[in-house]
């Protein structure tokens, strides 16, 4: 049975959108797993790195309002980055990519029922 290579980077995605929805409630308790992410991602929003979860669904709201789907949140060696999927009032699927120091939408993908990609530029 092949490996799959993007297994461990999906996991810390996992841990780290856990970490996130944890550090928007408001809780700070360490998970069993992921412990280490969630710890990260808390240094990261004291440390100014990242904006908090609930910072950035506001600003997000007001330019693409919808159902927050899904959450990560990810150190690509350079920045972080939050990548976010709402459900449009239209039935639209949108992924988001956005820089999590400053909620700018670094790019997005539409998909509508059909299953047809729309890609646009960030504004």
């Amino acid at each position: 049975m092949p490996s799959n290579p993007t297994a461990p980077r999906t996991r810390r995605f996992v841990a780290c959108a856990v970490a996130v929805a944890a550090l928007w409630a408001g809780g700070t308790a360490a998970w069993a797993r992921g412990e280490d992410d969630h710890e990260r991602a808390r240094q990261a929003v004291q440390a100014g790195q990242v904006l908090p979860l609930r910072t950035v669904l506001e600003r997000l709201e007001r330019e693409h309002p919808g159902q927050v789907l899904e959450v990560e949140l990810e150190h690509d060696g350079e920045r972080w980055l939050y990548e976010i999927k709402l459900l449009q009032a239209d039935g639209r699927l949108l992924k988001l990519l956005l820089d999590a120091r400053t909620a700018d939408v670094l790019r997005s993908k539409r998909r509508d029922h059909n299953g047809i990609d729309g890609h646009r530029p960030p504004r």
